[in-house]
């Protein structure tokens, strides 16, 4: 009798270690409804976005997810929006001359301190690229008080060099690098205001999407914000610095250097910002697969994928003539939305040792707000989160013979996707200069800055290099993931039935399985010695 038992025995082995399988179907049906015209967008604010949550919750009660303490699903947040509207004017006066930059061509801009007007007159200020960084011993603005100022930066890092290649990570974007860290570091220096100078390969995108951004409402965090903060166009900016006495290039060749002081231009500003704001609630959604282990089921595993698009813009649509006024966000981010609930409906059936949190987050267009939100006030204590596994833009092109992981080399979360995806099949990608910052424009970088390890998975579209091994046409499929650039963050990022999901279906399961390897782990993810976020007591 013995074998038998044994062989039951490793049945019952092989049973348990079997991964729940994503399907193709339910993926690609909440895909095509999250993403369809009757959604709007799923703007934050709009009609549309209460229509997506009232899906999605809708949906996750349908999959057995279990809902809050509180018997819902909802994490509410308050958030404050606000518009320019057309009597908004930004008037330079500059060595005699008068410079009256057009909105939406020349320079974009807004408040994020809730206030419905604000107007001021202040000197000018360039303050290279507005970092100060300790451990880099860097300091752009050397005890100059910008107070009651206009600060005009750059946006990206300081450059590497023959004798320091890895100063700022070298050719990867650091945080001190993105627009958010600009705006921050202005408003702690207490400036009037903050205007961004746009490049496109400082920015890694073209001037659209900031014209976009600001052309429709934008939110913030209810709290302090800047009184005025925006980007100006790279010409406008040198027309700007010429006629106040300075020549943009050979300021910026001094600001790669750790010599560098604020420099007044002969230039003043006036600004008269007149704003639409309203404060309004808008949710996270979230449901919970409870862990089985006695003790290791008060630690949580989250996968996460915002729910939220830029909308719909009747206005925008009517000033350039087009007749598609539907932000729909198929890939971005209808995508990860949509792969969340599939991943779901099969992991209710398995629980893991850990519990399992599919968590939805609001506001992410709009600065990553809903998972700021529920890092300050977190549904389960971030000292007993595992980890953050975060899908944004997913591969819409096919199957790959490797997966992205960009991100988890920073902690032992590296590992352990290696482990899965050997028993996948698949390769780990290579690791390339993050020189667009991805790890820190998407949610899971909000958990990152809370001290729990997380990353994006398989962040094919954010690579925009076609570098992906892709298993049929390798190099067309390539082109065809190039070309989705063109439809970031405009009307034309719909969901098109054609589409080969099955990259998506196993990009989905290959998160799910790796949010397994972690439930079921031993201990937890840490993150690598040296590293900053590391630093962060959770």
């Amino acid at each position: 009798m013995r074998f038998p038992l044994v062989l039951a025995a490793s049945l019952f082995s092989t049973a348990t270690l079997a991964q729940p399988l994503v399907a193709e179907a339910p993926l690609r049906a909440h895909l095509s409804f999250l993403a369809d015209d009757l959604l709007e967008g799923r703007g934050t604010g709009q009609r549309g976005g209460d229509l997506a949550v009232r899906y999605l919750e809708t949906q996750a009660a349908v999959a057995g997810l279990q809902p809050l303490k509180d018997g819902s699903y909802r994490q509410a947040l308050t958030i404050v929006g606000s518009k320019a509207l057309p009597s908004s004017t930004v008037t330079f006066s500059a060595g005699g001359k008068t410079l009256s930059p057009s909105f939406g061509q020349d320079i974009v801009f807004g408040a994020a301190n809730g206030q419905q007007t604000v107007a001021f007159d202040a000197p000018v200020v360039f303050a290279g690229y507005g970092i100060r960084a300790p451990e880099e011993n860097w300091d752009d603005f050397k005890g100059v008080d910008l107070k009651g100022k206009l600060v005009i930066m750059m946006v990206n890092d300081p450059q590497p060099t023959s004798a320091e290649p890895q100063r700022f990570a070298g050719k990867s974007l650091t945080y001190y690098g993105r627009w958010v860290y600009k705006y921050e570091e202005a408003l702690r220096q207490g400036a009037a205001g903050v205007l961004l100078i746009h490049t496109t390969a400082s920015a890694s995108y073209p001037w659209s999407v900031p014209a976009n951004g600001f052309g429709h409402e934008r939110f913030n965090l209810a709290g302090a914000g800047n009184a005025m903060e925006g980007w100006l166009q790279e010409d406008m900016a040198r027309a700007l610095f010429q006629a106040g006495g300075q020549d943009l290039d050979a300021l910026r060749a001094q600001a790669e250097t750790r010599a560098f002081r604020p420099v007044a231009l002969n230039a003043t500003v006036k600004v008269a910002l007149d704003s639409q704001v309203r404060s309004i609630e808008q949710f996270n959604v979230a449901g919970i697969v409870p862990g089985t282990d006695p003790k290791l089921k008060d630690e949580a595993v989250i996968y996460s994928a915002h729910w939220d698009h830029l909308g719909k813009d009747d206005e925008g649509s009517q000033r350039s003539g087009q007749s598609d006024h539907i932000y729909n966000g198929a890939i971005d981010n209808a995508s990860g939305a949509a792969a969340l609930l599939a991943m779901a409906q099969v992991a209710v059936k398995q629980p893991a040792r850990r519990t399992q949190i599919f968590l939805w987050p609001a506001g992410e267009e709009t600065g990553m707000l809903g998972s700021t939100a529920y890092t300050r006030k977190p549904l389960w204590p971030l000292a007993k989160t595992a980890a953050d596994l975060n899908l944004d833009s997913m591969n819409f092109v096919g199957k790959t013979h490797d997966i992205g992981v960009a991100g988890a080399e920073r902690s032992s979360l590296y590992a352990s996707a290696a482990r899965v995806a050997k028993r996948m099949g698949l390769r780990l990608a290579p690791t390339i200069p993050d020189l667009s910052g991805a790890f820190y424009r998407a949610d899971h970088f909000a958990f990152a800055k809370a001290g729990v390890p997380a990353f994006n998975v398989g962040s094919a579209v954010f690579s925009g290099d076609g570098s992906f091994d892709f298993v049929q046409e390798p190099k067309a499929s390539g082109e065809r993931l190039v070309a989705f650039k063109k439809d970031y963050h405009q009307v034309s990022d719909e969901y098109k039935p054609s589409w080969d999901l099955s990259g998506m279906v196993q990009q989905a399961q290959f998160t799910l399985n790796l949010g397994y390897e972690v439930a079921n782990d031993k201990q937890l993810p840490t993150w690598n010695k040296g590293e900053a976020f590391g630093k962060v007591k959770r």
